[in-house]
């Protein structure tokens, strides 16, 4: 024959197969009434069990980016939400610029410095800092008002429009925050969660002061309702955030606003928009994206003119 009938095996005797694998124990384990109850025991305990929404260590590994990021999107959304609020303005500013009272306890705490350590050329520029500091305090009094006046005109109705949010943070934030408070109205915080710790403003409305991990997430939701974006002196963020909506106004990624410079001394020595123009880089046309604006009143007005001009479908 071609092929030849295979050999047929017996089967191993349970003494052989324990030899043959010393992991397997010497009694049979379920009859063991103690090690059993230890083992349901175990089984309830076991992180295994719990639920998904509850098991903090699951929602924590990075192959659970995507469910945390779903997460930070839909809680500050249901919050807002909640609140009836249907738009908002978006304050940015740095956060160094502080009220006067504040800058002009910074700069005393400087001097007394540098009067200690006359050679230390690093503490009298903390002076010179500190002085203008003290003369920019003037914006945290303009983003307080401005907040004022935004929130008076703005939250009477069921549905709260043109709402302030700011970053949740110090400096012309808190300002803004600090200026619907004044007032008895809502403004929303949206902090974020640094390496150094950081707490938010004590002026936000508690129930709309959320926490991100995530600054994708954290800038969505400042452009997902914004009416408008107004922009204090500022640092590196302040620019961050200009910049982003800048350009998505000019990709037309975004619903119309007006983008407000608060300030024009300070912002035309920060950036020549013009130059840029002039060099081809962006279009002239590109220099309407934005407006100055002097004062609180001035601010709030250019917002109010900017909508009233436009049409039905682009609101």
């Amino acid at each position: 024959m071609a092929k030849q009938a295979k050999e047929k095996r017996t089967p191993a005797s349970a003494a052989e197969r324990v030899k043959a694998c010393d992991i397997l124990p010497d009694t049979t384990l379920g009859n063991d009434v103690a090690l059993v109850a230890e083992n349901m025991e175990q089984i309830l305990s076991s992180p295994s069990y719990s639920l998904a929404q509850e098991d903090p260590a699951l929602l924590q590994r990075v192959e659970m980016r995507g469910v945390r990021m779903l997460l930070e999107l839909g809680k500050a959304e249901l919050g807002l939400l909640e609140d009836n609020i249907t738009s908002t303005v978006i304050v940015f500013g740095g956060t160094q610029v502080v009220e006067r009272t504040a800058a002009e306890r910074r700069l005393s705490e400087a001097r007394r410095a540098a009067a200690a350590a006359p050679g230390d050329t690093r503490a009298h520029r903390e002076v010179e800092r500190s002085e203008r500091l003290v003369a920019m305090s003037q914006y945290y009094d303009a983003a307080r008002e401005f907040a004022r006046i935004v929130s008076i005109d703005s939250q009477c109705e069921e549905e709260r429009h043109y709402v302030i949010v700011t970053g949740g943070g110090p400096g012309l934030m808190e300002a803004a925050n600090r200026g619907a408070f004044d007032v008895g109205c809502k403004s929303i915080g949206l902090n974020i969660k640094l390496p150094a710790e950081q707490q938010p403003n004590p002026f936000i409305t508690p129930e709309l002061c959320f926490q991100f991990k995530y600054f994708a997430l954290r800038k969505f939701h400042f452009i997902l309702r914004a009416a408008a974006v107004v922009l204090f002196p500022g640092g590196f963020g302040t620019l961050d955030e200009m910049f982003e909506a800048l350009t998505l106004r000019q990709t037309h990624r975004m619903q119309p606003v007006p983008i407000i410079l608060f300030g024009r001394e300070y912002w035309s020595k920060v950036i020549d928009f013009e130059f840029l123009a002039d060099s081809g880089v962006i279009s002239d046309h590109h220099l309407d994206l934005f407006t100055y604006a002097e004062t609180p009143e001035e601010a709030w007005q250019q917002i109010l003119d900017f909508h009233a001009k436009l049409k039905p479908e682009q609101k």
